[in-house]
């Protein structure tokens, strides 16, 4: 059911006799059919290159398989009904890689499928301490002989191409030939190994998506197998894009039972099948060791040969190596960037599935951006999103900044393209795609894709950000720089000034973050936003030429940049327009945006939600309702640049009008929430926010992890409940502790020094965990914190509590004199 406009009353999210609470663990104990594409994403294991979605090893009973490579996509002629120039016109898609996790069992020649197996002890498990995935089963076989089955699935943070799998059968009391299929299987092409279409994709799946591609997607390039070393190898090539694939696996067979070996090789199938006599007690165990390679371009033979190096590697150092560098990685990151919740455990777990999901879709991503389903699911097409910046970026930035600096330089990477579509759209700078893998725009719905050029303040916004906490002044004058440059010139190249108006700077005809109100003049969060784009670039170029006279000539060469550029750029920030009306003591969203009148939600039935599945776009754009935060994620972004009165104000009339029907919202809602002192509902959007996938409160967790979402969560945490705010480089702590908690703690890396925040009822406590010192402001009081001396700031309050929730805004009065009312379209 999709969910309502309101928060959530505090309810359990989960069914704990299925999933127990576990604080390092998420826990299945009973097997389940009818959702599988939401257990298959929530138990899918990755690094942000390669990731496996938690499909059953024995791969026939599934929602949709899934394997997927960080930017390995293919393209296809976008065709438009109408044309028009500038529309995007090649369509991007990420390919569902060859499988390898498919291990199939057959026991007395039957084969093990859950759905009607015979199942006596079940459970699965994903730890977020060692990054494995657990399974074991026991199985009564139609015979009536019993079966263990125990099952383990890694991808390495460590070694970024590989995953290792292990598959173990012990007959418990009698023997039985047992047969063990390890296959690759490419299903691209809607087949499985036997020729099956209705079972190759699972259900959940268009595997060619026919409306695009009438063709083979991945073209055959290499096939091998040894019987002897264990080894099989495919090769592949997307037939449009160009973009080039090697898979290989390794296999080794431990048992004490007679066993053979026969090998299948073809163009879409590798397959080993093991056949084993055996004996009750004796365990057969079969390890199997996968490396994946992609290139844009790099032929398919040198991708088979970096293939054969990961496996030789992992053959010369063992697998338990494997395991320990991967507990060790994980313990890094947890050490950096845990956030504890002691005393609320179904809370603890949650949070801790989240951050892990967060580090899934971004640790090894090097080269490529974050996919808003990071590597667990096809939706979204594999696309990148402003997603990244607004709400993965400041959880990496302050806990792992080097994944920051990456998905930074990602963007860098992009550049040229952006500079290139903002030509075609007649602007001067550079001009991010909305949603891209390549760097072409691949948005068809121009409104609310290329409209929303707030894009380039979101990545400016991250990047600043990131180079103030970081102090990586390095990486901004080789690379960032260009980015805060070309971004400011398009802004102020696409705005103009109204010397009617005593000079102020417009922008018209582009959408906000809000996606059910599209191409509007000055929309609030854009022009704010645009503001800091435009006085960070020129503040960072002045910096620069104060420091380094050499460095600041090259960037001036570089860029081809001039003074009275820069100063145009101050100009146009200190002059932007930012809509403000008088008589509600509100920022209007957009200079129109109070003429409309307001959906009215209370009334619209939940078969008609969410509202962009149910009425045409046109429709919604003629209401006040907002299919996400706008003005109040400008709140959270800029708050330095917001009174508390404005901020209150601000969040009363939006939240009533806020629908929720995007998973981008209820984390931005609950920080604001708890700033102005709506500490219940920001408890509740929390809680919303952090059960969207866990819970499948948007009925799409199938599609993948909603890995903005994710982000968020710790932004909720740490910003929200934890009071932290960096604005300009100057940090700043002002909690407010939901009132059935007695303590969070959450760790921010400052400057070099990783300082562990910790807030109780009646004080904070700063301890440096690594580093030397950091200088923070706690509630007003200035705090310089030292590595072996612990700063306790007292507290008086969790700043101001509110009761309720904000009242509807039909009702109210514009200033004209005329009365806001609501209706529903079409009732």
């Amino acid at each position: 059911m999709s969910p309502s406009h309101e928060a959530p009353p505090v309810h359990e999210y989960l069914d704990r006799t299925r999933f127990p609470v576990d604080e390092w663990r998420l826990v299945e104990q009973r097997y389940d059919a009818s959702d599988l594409g939401v257990t298959e994403t929530l138990f899918a294991v990755g690094n942000g290159y390669l990731g496996l979605r938690g499909n059953v090893e024995e791969g026939r009973d599934s929602h949709a398989h899934g394997t997927f490579l960080n930017g390995f996509h293919e393209t296809w002629p976008i065709r438009h009904a109408e044309e028009a120039f500038g529309f995007a016109r090649v369509g991007q898609t990420i390919v569902n890689a060859p499988d390898a996790k498919v291990i199939r069992l057959y026991v007395d020649d039957e084969p093990l499928l859950l759905p009607i197996a015979d199942i006596l002890e079940y459970e699965r498990a994903i730890d977020f301490r060692e990054g494995v995935l657990r399974r074991e089963i026991v199985w009564r076989s139609p015979s009536g002989k019993r079966v263990r089955i125990r099952s383990t699935r890694m991808v390495s943070f460590h070694q970024r191409h590989l995953a290792v799998m292990t598959f173990e059968v012990t007959m418990l009391d009698a023997a039985a030939p047992v047969a063990i299929s390890s296959q690759i299987l490419n299903r691209q092409d809607g087949e499985d190994e036997y020729h099956v279409r209705s079972k190759s994709m699972g259900e959940g799946v268009d595997p060619r998506k026919a409306e695009a591609l009438e063709r083979r997607v991945l073209d055959p390039q290499h096939s091998r197998g040894s019987i002897e070393d264990g080894r099989v190898e495919l090769g592949f090539r997307t037939h449009d894009s160009g973009m080039t694939l090697g898979v290989a696996a390794d296999h080794r067979l431990e048992t004490a039972n007679p066993s053979t070996t026969q090998i299948t090789v073809e163009d879409d199938l590798a397959k080993m099948t093991f056949r084993v006599d055996a004996q009750p007690g004796e365990p057969i165990t079969l390890t199997k060791v996968v490396a994946y390679h992609t290139s844009r371009g790099v032929p398919v033979r040198e991708l088979i040969d970096r293939c054969r190096r990961t496996l030789d590697r992992v053959r010369q150092d063992g697998l338990e190596q494997q395991h320990l560098d991967q507990r060790t990685w994980l313990d890094d990151f947890w050490a950096r960037s845990d956030v504890e919740v002691p005393g609320q455990p179904e809370v603890q777990q949650a949070v801790r599935w989240n951050l892990f999901q967060v580090l899934q879709a971004s640790a090894r991503a090097e080269g490529n951006g974050i996919p808003a389903k990071g590597v667990t699911g096809s939706g979204y097409s594999g696309h990148y999103f402003w997603d990244t910046e607004i709400y993965a970026l400041p959880f990496l930035t302050y806990t792992t900044p080097q994944i920051a600096r990456s998905a930074l330089r990602f963007r860098y990477t992009l550049l040229d393209s952006a500079r290139k579509r903002a030509h075609e759209l007649a602007q001067q700078g550079a001009l991010y795609a909305w949603r891209t893998i390549n760097g072409e725009e691949a948005s068809a719905y121009y409104a609310a894709g290329t409209a929303q050029y707030h894009i380039d303040a979101d990545i400016s916004f991250a990047l600043n950000k990131y180079v103030r906490a970081t102090g990586d002044t390095d990486f901004l004058i080789r690379e960032g720089i260009d980015i805060l440059v070309e971004t400011a010139r398009m802004f102020v190249d696409l705005g103009f000034w109204r010397s009617e108006e005593d000079g102020s700077f417009h922008i018209h005809g582009v959408t906000g973050p809000d996606e059910y109100t599209t191409v509007v003049n000055d929309n609030l969060f854009t022009n704010v936003m645009a503001r800091f784009n435009l006085a960070s670039a020129a503040a960072s170029v002045r910096e620069l030429a104060e420091r380094d006279g050499l460095e600041y000539e090259q960037v001036v060469r570089r860029l081809d940049l001039t003074d009275d550029e820069v100063a145009s750029w101050e100009q146009a920030a200190i002059d932007m327009a930012i809509p403000f009306d008088e008589h509600l003591g509100i920022h209007p969203q957009d200079f129109h945006f109070l003429d409309r009148e307001v959906w009215d939600l209370d009334n619209t039935p939940l078969d008609k939600r969410p509202l962009l599945l149910n009425y045409h776009p046109l429709v919604i754009y003629r209401f006040q309702v907002l299919k996400q935060a706008d003005v109040v994620l400008a709140l959270f972004l800029q708050g330095d640049q917001f009174t508390p009165e404005q901020k209150r104000a601000d969040f009363e009339y939006y939240d009533p009008i806020t629908t929720g029907d995007s998973t981008l919202s209820a984390v931005v809602q609950s920080i604001i929430a708890a700033e102005v002192g709506y500490a219940d509902l920001a408890y509740r959007y929390f809680l919303s926010a952090l059960y969207v996938d866990l819970a499948d409160r948007h009925a799409n967790t199938s599609d993948g992890v909603h890995v903005a979402s994710t982000g968020g969560v710790w932004s909720a945490l740490a910003s929200g409940f934890g009071g932290f705010r960096d604005h300009g480089g100057e940090f700043t702590i002002d909690p407010r502790l939901p009132e059935s908690w007695h303590e969070l703690t959450y760790r921010v890396t400052l400057r070099g020094t990783r300082v562990r925040v910790t807030v109780r009822d009646t004080e904070v406590e700063l301890t440096v965990e690594d580093g030397d010192s950091a200088a923070l402001s706690v509630r007003g009081e200035a705090v310089t914190v030292q590595k072996g001396s612990p700063v306790t700031v007292p507290l008086a309050d969790q700043g101001p509590r509110l009761a309720g929730q904000p009242r509807p805004v039909p009702g109210r009065q514009r200033g004209d004199g005329s009365v806001i009312t609501a209706t529903v379209p079409g009732i």
